[in-house]
């Protein structure tokens, strides 16, 4: 009766990947929320609404939501942050963009050529290319295992860009038909369709990991 009772088992130690990563979301406009919704079921994950450039200090990744590309263009612009935005991707910080985030990590706009973009990745797009809000839809797609696991993830896509050409560096991850939706060259991650509203986390789940496993938190040039 006098032994001591056995302490309980210590929780095991968290691996060194598990590390919390910070993402931030450029939130100027568009559906940063969703985002920032999905990415909270994701584990190990910090995020910030970001619309500053001093704001892009430490992140070791950033997202650009569905929105409208023109205007999130023009406000980066007129904020200030477009070149910061720019050097973060070119530095190798991972980037992920979808609908409009795809435009504006697009290298060019087949129909708009004046049109003004990050112009970070090898990639083309048209702009609405499947009509408009009103023949927005939802597809079921598959692609590479790494991302879906074997099992379809309902696409939604709400007047959505068409990736119509992609550079020998660009891998794509899925397909809806023969138009890529989801590619990945390098640090960047660009999607067509729009996984922030669905309440699917894997393409959030696929980023993340791909954040931790790669990512350094990112440093702004000093003026």
């Amino acid at each position: 009766s006098n032994l001591i009772p056995p302490l309980d088992p210590l929780p095991p130690l968290p691996l060194r990947n598990m590390s919390t990563v910070i993402i931030g979301v450029l939130a100027l406009q568009g559906d940063f929320a969703e985002h920032i919704d999905t990415f909270k079921k994701c584990e190990n994950v910090e995020c910030r609404e970001i619309r500053k450039t001093e704001q892009l200090e430490g992140l070791h990744a950033l997202v650009i939501p569905g929105g409208e590309s023109t205007v999130m263009i023009k406000l980066l612009v007129e904020f200030g942050m477009f070149d910061a935005v720019k050097s973060l991707g070119s530095s190798g910080t991972p980037m992920f963009g979808t609908c409009a985030g795809c435009i504006m990590l697009a290298q060019g706009i087949e129909e708009r050529p004046n049109q003004k973009t990050l112009a970070l990745s090898n990639v083309m797009v048209a702009r609405n290319a499947y009509g408009t809000q009103v023949d927005s839809f939802e597809s079921g797609i598959t692609g590479d295992d790494m991302v879906f696991g074997g099992t379809p993830l309902t696409a939604v896509l709400i007047r959505a860009p068409k990736i119509t050409k992609v550079g020998p560096e660009v891998k794509v991850l899925a397909s809806h038909g023969p138009d890529p939706v989801l590619v990945q060259q390098d640090n960047l991650l660009l999607c067509t369709f729009h996984p922030e509203i669905t309440g699917d986390t894997r393409i959030h789940a696929y980023f993340t990991k791909f954040v931790r496993d790669t990512a350094k938190p990112f440093k702004l040039a000093s003026a």
